[in-house]
């Protein structure tokens, strides 16, 4: 009786809820506030985009302030990529500096050289290509008569010859060669930007080229762990992209300035070789760039005819030429020389090339693809060597 130990009584159980207490906690839910449902995350998602968007556009307004900057940087980026692995098989057997001047003195001497030889052979052949499109528009001049009397309507014979008299009288006088010479004196303005750009660009690809890899270290010191290690994949995957689509774009164009050259030396084309190297530098511009360089070299067939009588069978000769050669280029040289790995879906092409001409004109155009195509590279090694991100991942 002594050992027993007195024990509190035991608690009595709670009360359950009362059904009508339950229905009603289920029927009135807790009130999200005016920032998370529906409208509110629209609102909120819309906010993002429109910051988004501004940021996008601060950004592109500021480049485009600094074009004369920023274009230069481009295009050093463009030539150090495109001669990487020159620049490594060189620096194993030399030391850097004296590798980056034999680099940098070969971009220059062939940028230059190309273009002396455009000037040189324009100038040279200016006086006779400008007296043969004197003379063919003379002749259109002198059959328009013609092809307005077969229309089915009349028209004021006086008025139209007064029309042939004053366009014939502005081809063959010197006001044509006036609005020439002050185009040209407006242009020394941008001739001097041309030049300041062409020696920033040479400046900083000297430096692109001998201390590429250190610039790129010191600018991924600010990332740590995964992030640093998808810096790195995207420093490899962008010179990789670009030095790769520089070379195939390149390796096409001489095939292409080739093709067409040959077939506008045969002809007697004037201007052939000028002609040439410029199908090799539109080229650069992805489907739309020699078939601009072919409908100019068929203007000039159309408007002289070079060895042939007749202008018109000339240029149809032209045209037929051009449309070959890029047959040849689209199904089998792109292909091979490019990699289906670089390769961007047609409209995504026409839409960088749009964005880029309007941005910064053809300079723009040439340089919208590659760089498109290197974002596309990023994203393919975002969260891996092999994996792309997740959204742009096969189902």
């Amino acid at each position: 009786m002594f050992g027993r130990r007195k024990t509190a009584p035991a608690a009595a159980p709670a009360a359950a809820p009362q059904p009508a207490a339950r229905a009603k906690a289920k029927a009135a839910p807790a009130d999200p506030g005016p920032w998370r449902d529906g409208l509110g995350l629209l609102a909120i998602r819309s906010v993002q985009i429109i910051a988004v968007v501004l940021l996008a556009v601060g950004a592109v307004w500021g480049l485009r302030q600094l074009t004369l900057v920023v274009i230069p940087v481009m295009l050093a980026i463009v030539f150090a990529s495109a001669f990487e692995p020159v620049m490594k098989w060189l620096r194993a057997r030399m030391p850097s500096v004296l590798a980056t001047v034999i680099v940098l003195l070969g971009i220059v001497v062939v940028i230059g050289g190309v273009g002396y030889g455009m000037v040189q052979a324009v100038v040279a052949q200016w006086d006779d290509l400008y007296a043969s499109a004197v003379q063919g528009v003379n002749q259109i001049i002198e059959q328009v008569p013609i092809w307005v009397n077969s229309l089915p309507w009349d028209i004021d014979d006086n008025q139209l010859n007064e029309w042939l008299a004053q366009a014939q009288t502005f081809i063959t006088s010197s006001n044509f060669g006036s609005a020439v010479g002050s185009g040209a004196v407006a242009g020394v303005g941008a001739v001097a930007n041309f030049v300041t750009g062409l020696v920033l660009m040479v400046v900083v690809l000297f430096f692109f080229l001998k201390d590429g890899p250190i610039i790129w270290s010191f600018l991924k010191r600010p990332f740590q762990g995964e992030w640093r290690e998808r810096m790195d994949r995207i420093g490899t995957k962008s010179v990789d992209t670009i030095g790769a689509y520089v070379r195939g774009t390149a390796a096409v164009a001489a095939v292409d300035a080739v093709g067409i050259g040959i077939g506008l030396f045969i002809l007697g084309i004037p201007l052939a070789f000028p002609l040439t190297l410029l199908v090799f530098l539109l080229a650069f511009i992805p489907i739309v760039g020699a078939t601009l360089a072919g409908v100019l070299a068929a203007l000039l067939a159309l408007v002289d005819g070079g060895r042939m009588d007749n202008g018109l069978i000339a240029a149809v000769i032209v045209v037929a030429i051009v449309v070959a050669v890029n047959q040849l280029e689209g199904n089998f040289l792109q292909p091979v020389l490019m990699g289906r790995a670089l390769k961007l879906h047609s409209l995504v092409i026409l839409v960088a090339l749009t964005v880029g001409t309007v941005l910064a004109s053809i300079l723009g155009a040439i340089l919208a693809v590659p760089f498109t195509a290197v974002v596309w590279g990023i994203i393919q090694v975002w969260d891996g060597p092999n994996l792309p991100a997740r959204w742009a991942r096969k189902k």
